[in-house]
């Protein structure tokens, strides 16, 4: 039977430290994604919606975008992602009797847990200005407040709106057709905060700003070098595709500050023996210093050219530029400065290059330990470069593999999702729809939120997400929010974002995943992109939480035909009632997507043309691959002084907090903890089980202090230190960015820890 949400925030002032463990999965997790499962949506409904996860008729998970074996287990579906389902089908309701309860003051109090844990979203809220508590309003009048707003701008890019990558491709589609045809290209996304840094990089480098492997490469992979990434936790399907890459006779090198459970060994629950005994993942692991990872490779770039044979000499002549710029920049490269960049010694960096001479297919996966820092372009770029040496892209088992995070973010770029789009794809706009969109560059993330705070933007809209508590910088966000004419928000479940308002809020509950999407036309479906390029439907089966829900499509569609009006020659009408005449649209708009309805029509989908992979033809500005030579970077941190990371804890998915558990770095119910290695602690005087406050320490002299964190020696690597997001964040500088992408550098901390008031 389904229960009832906490009533009171769960006191965390205590949480409980024990031993980590060693291995992810295996009857624990199954164990808990039953109980977390059960207690959001009880017994048959549970059965009912986690066995159509992820199957060729049913739904997408709504976590992480990793990709589904083409042969699919009847529990296609990880941990997290049945706690994503499960907070998405719970039982639980947020009505417009809760919002009478509870004032804007109220909610702004509480956890992100806490309000997560309440339920769905049943009915549109509107919050006027100067009032204390949200209120019902109907659809109707929801989007003349909207569009009475956007038409008083005096710009239109004085309108921000913002996509989540939980958004499908239509409605992705239908949002940056609306803002475009408005006169806006201020389309800021999740990616800005996460994978721009891969896109950047690779777009430059290879001419596509996507991974250049399918699953089945992983599968005939000899190497696989896993860096800055907890697969375990954040990618637990991937963990299968390594076991079986293993099985295959891969190896595997990690290289991480924190050794993760996930990548020491994989218990399988879908296997007798795997829930047993599990099997071992990582071969070699390197605990390297946070942000050394640039260093790493320009010396393994430098060892390879030192060693006969190792280049591929014919690739390189054949589909490369700039070798030798990089090669000498590459041969310059210092053991000792790489030693001390990435806390590594010679035998770990030999024992790897050995294991990269013996490969002859070598991928390399990464995530946000490579794409949060300042020089993570350069660093993406010197991976690329390591590939491009030993020929390693366009061929199987091989090549790039930046792991995306939400279910459909690189959807939603495919889609034009873009404060930068290409003018091809502008073109292509202009053409198939008779206007003409705009040209200039438009607010990212962090430009987003200084036009808030500077007054230089006025209207926020978010297609989903958990803008405020996903963003650096926590006071200057919430202060730049607060300064918006008007905040909107359309979501399936109670977030931070709902409480840090501007002077009117709207709330605008959507349909999820799992859920029937009825039109005009009958039921509809929508199609996601996953992390590899696979193109697929995703079908909901479950009935609407509450009669008075949009679709996503549908809310785009009719805020568009009320600020667009008469004037728009787009059939918005006929988009809401059939998503099939958007995909139509879609297929003669963006290259790969002819034939679109027909070819998604096909279990399981189709994948979308990348033509370093299938043609080692690459669309840059030199018609080959780059090789690219940058100044090695990586933070140098002053005495007395660690460099903090911030992450996710286990029971965490993006900024959705399911738990107060972490059960693989063994801390439970708290999240108010920072990780510190033994020895700095000792060299710092700081107790295992002490209080201090994190002050973080920035070029701008600005004090940031996240008070109340437990400490807790952890074999994190040596100078550094972990803590959990969002409650981090309020360390982060918001002028602390990537060079180039502008992502958030919030794997690059330096912070201070000082004795808490109340220890």
């Amino acid at each position: 039977m389904a229960t009832k949400p906490p009533k009171g925030d769960p006191v965390q002032d205590a949480p409980q430290v024990a031993e980590p463990k060693h291995a992810a999965a295996g009857l624990p997790a199954i164990g808990h994604t039953l109980r977390i499962a059960q207690q959001q949506m009880g017994v048959k409904r549970t059965m009912l919606t986690l066995l159509s996860v992820n199957q060729k008729n049913g739904f997408d998970c709504p976590g992480c975008a990793w990709p589904e074996p083409d042969h699919r287990h009847k529990a296609e579906f990880c941990e997290n992602g049945a706690k994503a389902v499960a907070e998405e089908a719970t039982l639980r309701r947020v009505t417009p009797e809760f919002f009478a309860a509870h004032s804007v003051t109220d909610l702004a109090t509480r956890s992100g847990y806490w309000l997560g844990q309440q339920g769905r979203l049943t009915h549109p809220m509107y919050l006027p200005e100067g009032a204390t508590h949200y209120e019902p309003v109907s659809w109707e009048r929801a989007f003349d407040i909207i569009g009475e707003d956007i038409t008083a701008l005096g710009s239109p890019d004085e309108a921000v709106f913002y996509t989540s990558g939980r958004t499908s491709n239509e409605a992705a589609f239908l949002y940056q057709l609306f803002a475009r045809e408005l006169g806006t290209n201020n389309l800021p996304d999740c990616s800005n905060m996460c994978h721009e840094s891969s896109g950047s990089a690779l777009t430059e480098t290879i001419g596509i700003g996507k991974g250049s492997v399918l699953l089945d490469d992983l599968y005939k992979a000899e190497l696989i070098i896993v860096a800055g990434q907890n697969p375990g936790t954040n990618h637990p399907r991937m963990l299968s595709a390594l076991e079986k890459a293993k099985a295959s006779g891969a190896k595997i090198i990690t290289v991480n500050p924190l050794p993760e459970a996930g990548l020491e060994r994989f218990k399988n629950p879908q296997t007798p023996q795997g829930m047993l005994k599990g099997a071992a993942l990582t071969d070699l692991f390197l605990q390297i210093r946070i942000g050394g990872d640039q260093a790493l490779f320009r010396l393994l770039n430098k060892l390879i050219l030192e060693t006969e044979g190792a280049v591929d000499e014919e690739f390189v002549r054949d589909h490369t530029h700039g070798y030798e710029e990089f090669a000498e920049a590459a041969r310059a490269a210092d053991w000792d400065e790489t030693l001390t960049a990435t806390g590594l010694t010679r035998a770990d960096i030999d024992k790897a290059m050995a294991m990269i001479l013996a490969s002859r297919r070598t991928i390399v996966c990464w995530a946000m330990g490579l794409t949060q820092h300042k020089h993570s372009v350069p660093t993406i770029r010197e991976v690329v470069n390591f590939l491009l040496l030993r020929g390693d892209i366009g061929r199987p088992g091989a090549g790039v593999c930046p792991v995306r995070g939400h279910s459909n973010v690189q959807g939603d770029r495919t889609m034009g999702i873009f404060e930068r789009p290409a003018p091809a794809f502008l073109d292509a706009l202009e053409k198939e729809f008779g206007f003409a969109p705009p040209r200039e560059h438009g607010f990212d993330v962090v430009r987003a939120i200084r036009a808030l705070r500077d007054g230089e933007a006025k209207v926020f809209f978010a297609m989903g997400g958990n803008f405020v508590a996903a963003t650096p910088d926590t006071d200057v966000t919430e202060a730049a929010m607060r300064r918006a004419r008007l905040t909107v928000h359309v979501s399936t479940k109670l977030n931070r974002s709902h409480a840090v308002t501007g002077a009117r809020a709207l709330i605008l509950p959507t349909l999820g995943r799992t859920e029937r999407d009825l039109q005009g036309s009958g039921e509809q479906f929508v199609t996601v992109e996953d992390s590899m390029g696979m193109v697929h439907a995703s079908r909901g089966r479950l009935e609407p939480a509450s009669t008075h829900l949009l679709s996503e499509p549908a809310i785009v569609c009719r805020l568009a035909r009320r600020v667009l009006g008469e004037g728009s020659l787009t059939p918005w009408e006929e988009f809401e009632k059939d998503y099939a005449t958007i995909r139509d649209r879609i297929a003669r708009v963006i290259p790969g997507f002819e034939d679109f309805n027909a070819r998604v029509a096909h279990p399981g989908g189709f994948t979308l043309p990348h033509a370093p992979r299938d043609e080692r033809r690459f669309p840059t500005a030199t018609g080959k691959a780059n090789f690219t030579a940058a100044p090695v970077e990586y933070p140098e941190v002053p005495e007395g002084r660690l460099l903090l990371q911030t992450l996710r804890s286990h029971d965490q998915y993006n900024t959705t907090i399911y738990g107060l558990d972490d059960r693989y770095r063994g801390i439970k119910n708290g999240r108010r903890v920072v990780m510190v290695n033994p020895e700095d602690a000792q060299r710092l005087n700081i107790a295992d089980g002490s209080y201090v406050d994190l002050v973080g320490e920035w070029k701008d002299g600005v004090e940031r202090r996240a008070p109340g964190f437990r400490v807790v020696h952890y074999p994190t690597a040596r100078g550094c230190a972990a803590a959990y997001y969002p409650e981090t964040n309020v360390l982060v500088p918001l002028d602390a960015t990537a060079d180039t992408s502008n992502t958030p550098a919030s794997k690059s901390v330096v912070v201070r820890l000082e004795q808490s008031a109340t220890d």
